[in-house]
């Protein structure tokens, strides 16, 4: 009897359950945005090699440094979502929480990066 008492006892979860659902779902909506990156690396690449007319050596070169550097910026991002969603957990639970700036400055400025890469390509490919 005093087994089944315990499992219906609230945990220290339970507190504070729309912390944590809230905190699942900005896991998710980080995953979606990892997935995003990663198919704009691969459209870029598709695009390139569809293209046979504007294939050079420097847009070969930069079509796959955009690709693979999306692939790897979502791979990045996943693992840095799980990261956070894990230290958020505690954090929610002894009421500690901190906002990740390091993170979010990290992940923008290579979205930066690869948006001037991006823009690049694009200038030499439509330049004669």
């Amino acid at each position: 009897m005093s087994k089944e008492k315990n499992q219906n006892e609230p945990t220290k979860d339970s507190q504070y359950i729309q912390q944590h659902m809230a905190n699942e779902r900005t896991l998710l909506a980080w995953i979606r945005t990892a997935i995003a990156i990663i198919g704009v690396g691969f459209l870029v690449t598709n695009l390139h090699f569809t293209m046979k007319s504007s294939i050079t050596l420097l847009g070969d070169f930069l079509a796959n440094t955009i690709g693979m550097a999306s692939v790897v910026l979502g791979i990045a991002t996943i693992v840095m979502a799980m990261v956070s969603f894990m230290r958020k957990i505690n954090a929610i639970n002894n009421q500690s929480f901190y906002a990740p700036k390091f993170t979010i400055i990290l992940l923008g400025l290579f979205v930066i990066i690869i948006a001037v890469v991006f823009g690049i390509y694009f200038t030499i490919l439509l330049l004669p």
